[in-house]
């Protein structure tokens, strides 16, 4: 299949582009002991949204305006959301190497999951661009060529975020101060993207 070097290509830089799933890494790198629950729930949220476009639905919601208007809105609004939260909270290093306290492996992967699966790039990625990758005459399925791509920006994401989890807890653990504006940072530019989108699709 020709379009998946290209689609590697595309996807990559896209994952390079700060966004939720970075703030929620790097959040998870200075929280907890170990950033796989966070990093596996965002990775379940892709390969759901693999599924969902291999099954086809992709084209009723590009298809309907409103739909993909209701869902835009919808992940904008969470990724308001997790922005007031996360200045309202903003991630710090965890004294001594424990998790207590911090909640529980299923319950990081299950944010994880739907911050990636809520996310609108990744909604638009998903429903906008993946397909465009895909040839309805190659000599494999059309659902099986969704299926790869999906699976190919899965692992550019496990790649990027396992790096800005662990990074993050190796240099801002040591810096308090930097961490905590880093995390300030991130959730003021999760609001101002929410709000930009909300605004586009809802005035």
């Amino acid at each position: 299949m020709a379009g998946v070097g290209a689609f590697w290509s595309v996807s990559f830089l896209l994952v390079l582009v700060p966004g939720a799933d970075w703030a929620y890494a790097i959040t998870a790198g200075l929280r907890h002991r170990t950033v796989l629950p966070a990093i596996g729930g965002l990775l379940g949220g892709y390969v759901v949204l693999t599924a969902v476009v291999a099954a086809g639905l992709a084209t009723a919601v590009a298809g309907s305006p409103t739909v993909l208007t209701v869902l835009t809105a919808a992940g904008a609004a969470y990724l308001v959301w997790l922005g007031v939260t996360t200045l309202a909270h903003p991630a710090a290093p965890r004294a001594g190497d424990g998790d207590e306290g911090t909640g529980s492996w299923l319950g990081r992967a299950a944010r994880g999951a739907g911050i990636s699966g809520l996310n609108p790039k990744a909604l638009l990625l998903f429903l906008a661009l993946l397909p465009q990758f895909a040839a309805r005459d190659a000599d494999w399925p059309f659902a099986a060529q969704i299926v790869a791509l999906g699976l190919v920006h899965t692992a550019n994401c496990a790649v990027v975020y396992t790096g800005v989890g662990t990074t993050a807890r190796r240099i801002l653990g040591a810096r308090p101060a930097v961490a905590t504006a880093v995390s300030r940072f991130s959730g003021a530019a999760m609001i101002l993207v929410g709000a930009l989108l909300l605004t586009e699709r809802l005035v």
